[in-house]
């Protein structure tokens, strides 16, 4: 994992003001992802598991049309937005 560290991109809010973003961790839980560590990635950035399938759904959803997609993928958005906002708070209390 060290080697891909050298070409992820550094969190601008981070470097400007001193402390995580939302978003900070991502790529980090995606690099863990595509290295098999399931519980490193989710420690990372909890959102992963919500955030992957969500993508899945918007793009499958221009190709094909299936009953209810839309109420499930505002469900993952809304678990998305609630897990990225929860573990934001927790990371700044910690």
């Amino acid at each position: 994992m060290q080697n891909l560290q050298e070409y992820m991109l550094p969190c601008l809010n981070k470097k400007l003001f001193g402390f995580d973003c939302m978003g900070c961790g991502l790529q980090r839980s995606l690099s863990f992802l595509f290295h098999g560590e399931i519980i490193a990635a989710f420690k990372m950035y909890p959102a992963i598991f919500t955030l992957i399938p969500l993508g899945l759904l918007i793009v499958t959803s221009f190709f094909y049309k299936f009953k209810n997609i839309n109420k499930i993928i505002n469900g993952l958005a809304i678990a998305s937005v609630l897990i990225i906002i929860i573990s934001f708070i927790v990371k700044q209390l910690i």
